[in-house]
């Protein structure tokens, strides 16, 4: 068995006793068609699990839900002060964009006060499109570019695990789970960047610390986030819609393949969720589903949001079936 194997086997192989899982089933005209599973976690500041569906050392990639700790790098350098960068430019730093005209500005913005070419972009061009500015990850690669235009730090390699600015990264999210960098398992993600192979209590502990209010520089990305949210994905999308209808009160970031995580401003706390298929529409749903359960968006809020991602017609419907359970 390689190392690496033994790291995920290491990773994955629980220490609790499991608890149920949740089930998302689609629903057509009242009947069954197709049906996801799930798993979630709650933990405080301090990485205590509160609350849990499935296994809470469950492991899979964080993917984009890692942005607004890749942009700390931005915020404790001083880059923004460096390019007079402002709060819609980091919350495009931390987003998983839709491409409009506005946000796709918005990442030219960051590049051109940094004097650095937009070729300098490393993210893919999306299928359709002219420019890696229109990637859905370009603010997250602008953002990089941007500490490495401060540090004099090469432009031409900055998504090698060994540049310097990948270092400080990982750095920096070890010292939030307090555990040595080089126990963190990456691997690329679609646009090119380094994500982390975490479990999902480690992903919730993240977003927990995120919106504590203990920390300066992730106060304002959480600022940035929440002020600003149409610059996060756009119209319509998740995020956008729950940061906009909680006021502030919740900070939202999605991952691809099923992950989910959203932090309570002010309050320390932090869900993760993975929805074990991928399927995007299922983690959208159990979101909304335990965040009722919690209390923490009202049932206003949570008619609104299931209006537009729990129904789909007139023919069909998302319901979630369990609850988180008390440790």
């Amino acid at each position: 068995m390689s190392p690496f194997s033994v790291k995920v086997l290491r990773m994955t192989r629980g220490k609790r006793t499991q608890t149920p899982t949740l089930e998302v089933r689609l629903l057509r005209e009242g009947i069954v068609e197709s049906t996801h599973r799930a798993q979630a976690v709650v933990c405080d500041n301090r990485g205590r699990v509160l609350s849990v569906a499935g296994n809470p050392e469950t492991a899979t990639f964080i993917r984009s839900a890692l942005k607004p700790f890749q942009a700390l790098a931005v915020v404790t350098t001083g880059t923004l002060e460096t390019y007079n960068l402002n709060d819609r430019d980091l919350a495009i730093i931390c987003s998983s964009h839709h491409s409009t005209m506005e946000q796709v500005r918005q990442v030219f913005k960051i590049l051109w006060r940094c004097d650095i070419d937009p070729s300098a972009l490393q993210c893919p061009i999306p299928e359709g499109k002219q420019s890696p500015l229109e990637h859905n990850c370009s603010g997250k690669h602008a953002g990089m570019l941007a500490v490495c235009q401060q540090r004099r730090w090469p432009l031409n390699n900055y998504l090698q695990n060994s540049h310097p600015i990948q270092k400080l990264i990982l750095s920096q999210v070890a010292e939030l789970l307090k555990m040595p960098g080089e126990e963190l398992i990456l691997a690329h993600d679609d646009c090119g960047a380094p994500t982390y192979f975490l479990q999902l209590r480690q992903m919730a502990s993240l977003y927990a610390q995120l919106s504590s209010g203990d920390n300066l520089a992730m106060e304002r990305i959480v600022r940035a986030m929440t002020h600003h949210p149409a610059m996060m994905a756009g119209e319509g999308g998740f995020d956008t819609e729950l940061m906009r209808l909680s006021e502030g009160e919740l900070v939202s970031k999605s991952g691809a393949e099923g992950i989910q995580c959203i932090g309570r401003v002010g309050e320390g706390m932090g869900l993760a969720i993975k929805v074990m298929d991928g399927a995007k529409r299922a983690k959208y749903a159990v979101a909304i589903h335990l965040l009722k359960q919690m209390g923490w968006i009202s049932p206003s809020v949570s008619e609104n949001l299931s209006e537009t991602f729990m129904k789909f017609g007139n023919f069909k419907r998302l319901e979630v079936i369990g609850d988180l359970s008390m440790l």
